[in-house]
């Protein structure tokens, strides 16, 4: 079976629309784009590096899908724009009739069927980058095997967030991590089942106990 990887850029709290400028997803009014940008250093472009060296296959939303293709395919002379124009890519859509990027496969449909059959497929791991709605879709069907969240030190207020009202409840199993320079933490978290459930709060002390304190103080 294909692992299924999400790959995301968030902000402290939960927001990860538009990192990478100013008009790549002004939706909603949001006026933030670009937030990410200059928190870039050398180990954030190694563990960026590392993550595309080994075969894999890109799964995006329409929306990611979009802001991707007007930009990647016009890159030359770029070693991550080559391996993105190179790889197969899978675009989950119900409005979108066609896909161009070169490479591109257009699932139609329900894309949680759709990409549960794909995880059955042979081939490369599949790796979700951005796509804020489908992947709210793949979570809640069981479907994400890991999560590489880059958490930037800043606080956006609003925008689309990675885990926004009606995720699925669930645990997540921390695997590595690192710290950037500039403060941003990139954490790879494995799904690990069900929530377990504790509490803190103590006992009720038995009736003998109660007896016995009531006794000290007499």
């Amino acid at each position: 079976m294909r692992k299924l990887t999400v790959n995301t850029f968030m902000s402290l709290d939960g927001v990860m629309q538009a990192p990478g400028g100013p008009t790549e997803d002004p939706t909603r009014g949001f006026a933030l784009g670009g937030w990410s940008v200059t928190y870039w250093d050398e180990l954030m472009g190694d563990v960026g590096a590392s993550m595309v060296d080994k075969p894999y296959a890109l799964l995006l939303g329409r929306k990611t899908y979009e802001i991707f293709a007007a930009h990647w395919p016009f890159i030359t002379d770029d070693p991550m724009a080559d391996t993105l124009n190179q790889v197969p890519k899978y675009v989950a859509s119900r409005t979108l009739n066609e896909v161009t990027w070169q490479g591109s496969t257009l699932l139609k449909g329900d894309a949680a069927t759709a990409v549960a059959a794909l995880k059955q497929e042979d081939g490369p791991d599949l790796q979700v980058h951005g796509s804020s709605d489908l992947l709210q879709t793949l979570w809640q069907h069981n479907l994400v095997d890991e999560f590489t969240v880059w958490t930037f030190p800043v606080l956006l207020g609003k925008g689309k967030r990675l885990f926004g009202d009606g995720t699925a409840p669930g645990a997540l199993r921390l695997v590595e991590s690192v710290t950037s320079t500039t403060g941003v933490v990139i954490a790879k978290y494995e799904r690990a089942g069900d929530i377990p459930i504790g509490s803190f709060q103590l006992a009720e002390p038995s009736e003998a106990e109660v007896r016995r304190q009531a006794s000290l103080t007499d």
